[in-house]
C-alpha cells in the first residue's frame, strides 16, 4: 500500500499506456516508478536528476510512498519553470505532485507510417467519428453520473461535476456548516420568538446594538431553507476557501453577509418584516467560485425534462436573470425572498475576486495519465 506523501491517504493504482502508476485522489500527486518515467522523459534529463538525488545532498522532509524513508527534493528547470521533483533512492520511486510530470521535457513519439486511404474510405471514417463523438456527448449531457443525483436536481439544485481538487481541508467551511446547523436545528423549536427577536427588521437594524445582522446570518425559515443553504455553502465553499486561504474566505462571508443585509435595508427602509438566513454571505461564495472556476461543470434538470451539464458560468448568469425576475416579483408583493440581500452579497464576491484573480490565476483540470486502450 502506497501513502500519499501530501495527504497521507492511499494512493490508488492505475494503468497508463507506458505502465503502472499510483494516484491521489485528493491531490492528483503521482507516484512512478524509474523505469516508467524513463520512457517518457528523455534520457540525459532523467539521468541528472537520478544523479543529483543520489549526491544526498538534497534530503527532503516527504516521505516516499512506498519506502517511507526522506526523498531528495531536487530543482529543475521545465519550460522556463522551477518544479521540485521527489526522488527515493532505496526504491526508485519519484513522486510528481499535479502538473509536474507534464512540465518535464518527453521523448517524441515514434510514429508509424499510416496506411494510406482512398477518398471514399476516408470519408465514412470521419462520418463514423462524428457520430461517436456525437453519441458520447448526449450520453453525457443527458445522464447524471449516479441516479440519486437526479432527487436533489428535480428541486433545482445544481449537480457539481469533477469538483477542483483541494490542497488543504476546508475546516472553515465545515465549522461554518455546523455552527450554522446546529443554530437553525435549535430553533425550529420556538423559531417565530427568535425570528421575532433576533431577525433584522430594517425599520429597526440597530436592535440588540447591531447583533441582529449576525444572529439573522444563523436562522433560518425552515429545514428546506436551511439545507439549500448548507448544501452550497458546502459544494463551493470548499474550492473558495481552498484559493483564498481561511482568514480571507471567512472575511468574504461577513463583508457578504453584511453587505447583503445593507443592501436589503435600503430596498425598503421602512419594513417590519423581520430577515434571516445565510443567503447574502453564501451568495458572495458562489459569484466568486463561479467567476473563479468558469469551466467547473454542475448538472440540472430542464424544466423537470432533460438533464443537461453546464458550466458554472453559464449557471451564475441564470442565477442573476433568477434574481431579477425574483426582484420584479418582489416589487408586486408576491415574493418574500430578499433578493437584494443576494445582490449585496454577490457584490462582494466579485470585488474579492476581481482583487484575487492575479495572484490566484492558472487552474484547469487536473492530469491524470492517460489509460491503455
Amino acid at each position: 500500500m502506497l501513502i500519499c506523501p501530501s495527504c497521507n491517504t492511499t494512493l490508488s493504482r492505475r494503468r497508463g499506456r507506458l505502465g503502472f502508476f499510483w494516484v491521489c485522489r485528493s491531490c492528483y500527486g503521482r507516484a512512478i516508478t524509474l523505469q516508467i518515467v524513463r520512457k517518457a522523459v528523455p534520457r540525459p534529463v532523467l539521468n541528472s536528476l537520478w544523479q543529483t538525488a543520489r549526491t544526498g545532498k538534497y534530503t527532503a522532509d516527504r516521505q516516499c510512498p512506498a519506502c517511507r524513508r526522506r526523498m531528495a527534493e531536487i530543482t529543475v528547470d521545465a519550460k522556463g519553470l522551477t518544479e521540485q521533483i521527489d526522488v527515493c533512492t532505496g526504491c526508485h520511486f519519484i513522486w510528481f505532485d499535479r502538473r509536474e510530470f507534464e512540465a518535464l521535457p518527453k521523448e517524441p513519439s515514434k510514429k508509424t507510417p499510416a496506411r494510406k486511404l482512398s477518398a471514399e474510405q476516408k470519408e465514412a471514417l470521419a462520418l463514423a467519428r462524428i457520430e461517436q463523438f456525437k453519441e458520447q456527448q448526449y450520453a453525457a449531457e443527458t445522464s447524471p453520473d449516479h441516479w440519486w443525483e437526479v432527487i436533489p436536481a428535480f428541486f433545482g439544485i445544481p449537480i457539481e461535476y469533477n469538483p477542483t481538487p483541494l490542497r488543504h481541508r476546508p475546516l472553515a467551511t465545515w465549522l461554518l456548516a455546523v455552527v450554522i446547523a446546529a443554530v437553525g436545528i435549535a430553533t425550529f423549536k420556538n423559531l417565530a420568538p427568535a425570528v421575532t427577536n433576533w431577525g433584522l427588521i430594517p425599520a429597526e437594524f440597530g436592535r440588540h446594538f447591531g447583533l441582529t445582522f449576525i444572529a439573522s446570518f444563523f436562522l433560518h425559515g425552515g429545514p428546506a431553507h436551511l439545507f439549500g443553504n448548507l448544501y452550497f455553502l458546502v459544494v463551493f465553499g470548499d474550492n473558495s476557501e481552498d484559493i483564498l486561504g481561511k482568514a480571507r474566505y471567512l472575511l468574504m462571508i461577513a463583508v457578504a453577509a453584511i453587505a447583503g443585509d445593507v443592501a436589503h435595508i435600503l430596498s425598503d427602509p421602512g419594513s417590519t418584516i423581520p430577515c434571516i438566513g445565510a443567503s447574502g454571505g453564501i451568495s458572495g461564495i458562489l459569484a466568486y467560485y463561479c467567476l473563479r472556476f468558469p469551466k467547473a461543470k454542475v448538472g440540472i434538470i430542464l424544466f423537470w425534462v432533460r438533464w443537461i451539464r453546464m458550466p458554472v458560468g453559464v449557471m451564475f448568469v441564470l442565477w442573476i436573470l433568477l434574481q431579477i425576475i425574483t426582484a420584479m416579483k418582489q416589487s408586486m408583493g408576491i415574493s418574500n425572498v430578499a433578493v437584494f440581500a443576494h445582490f449585496g452579497g454577490a457584490a462582494v464576491g466579485i470585488l474579492f475576486w476581481w482583487f484575487t484573480r492575479k495572484p490566484f490565476s492558472g487552474t484547469g483540470e487536473p492530469y491524470i495519465l492517460v489509460p491503455a486502450q
